[in-house]
């Protein structure tokens, strides 16, 4: 019995050293932010790494995501006779939900994967280490650039996303089920409002955040060897999704 208190007890102590450790992560973070030099090579680096390689995954699950969002609302609401709100359901699902989610999901997967192993490799290899003999801050030579590019790319992307997924959803709708043009729009005119755009925005650029964050502090921390790497890579891309999904309905819960 004393063995199965002390295996728990063990395991809250080090989640609250590794929240500690995080916390700790973010406020240098935010401190090297405000202070020069300010690296702008780097950030825009960065945000062409974020932004402009992952446009390929970001447009095509766009797209998938608004012609499937389109084909199951079609024959959903056509149980109800409500087939003209097709539009307002589409465009409302990506912008409130599915965009800010799918959109901080891929990017994740494609480049807060690579921003983990990156820096993980530089630390085994001793570069972090380099850079502070060298008198150049790895927070902010390494951490920063990435954590603004972050903030940055993700609300851009996810607007991507949403407007790929409407169009998506458009080609289904009139093209493939035979829905009027004039409806799948003009419905999406009138239900869809500015407050539903920021809410989208706004959980895209905490996703920006949370993201970078956590793909950085893993890398920064991760343990020696290729193991070690490839434990902070693994851990950095799942904590970052679960993180993403439970963010989501916190901040949905509480903006509504």
């Amino acid at each position: 019995m004393k063995s199965i208190f002390r295996y728990l007890g063990n395991n809250v102590l080090n989640l609250f050293v590794f929240l500690g450790k995080m916390f700790l992560f973010l406020m240098e973070i935010f401190y090297y932010l405000l202070i020069p030099p300010f690296r702008f090579k780097n950030l825009l680096k960065q945000i062409r790494f974020f932004g402009n390689k992952s446009m390929i995954v970001v447009v095509f699950t766009g797209a998938f995501s608004g012609m499937v969002l389109a084909l199951q609302g079609f024959y959903a609401l056509n149980k109800f006779g409500a087939e003209a709100l097709l539009g307002p359901v589409v465009a409302l699902s990506l912008i409130r939900e599915l965009g800010p989610v799918l959109c901080a999901l891929m990017v994740t997967g494609r480049a807060g994967s690579a921003i983990t192993a990156e820096i993980g490799i530089m630390k085994i290899t001793e570069q972090i280490d380099a850079l502070t003999v060298m008198a150049v801050n790895p927070m902010k030579y390494v951490v920063v650039p990435n954590i603004l590019a972050g903030i940055i790319t993700f609300p851009l992307l996810t607007a991507i996303f949403d407007l790929i997924g409407i169009y998506g959803g458009y080609l289904v709708s009139v093209h493939a089920l035979g829905l009027s043009e004039g409806t799948y729009f003009a419905q999406m005119e009138l239900y869809v409002d500015m407050e539903d755009i920021r809410i989208g925005l706004y959980k895209a650029l905490s996703f920006g955040l949370l993201v970078s964050w956590i793909c950085t502090f893993m890398g920064y921390n991760a343990g020696y060897g290729a193991r070690g790497v490839s434990k902070a890579t693994t851990n950095a891309v799942v904590l970052s999704s679960v993180v993403i999904l439970l963010w989501d309905y916190m901040l949905g819960a509480f903006l509504l």
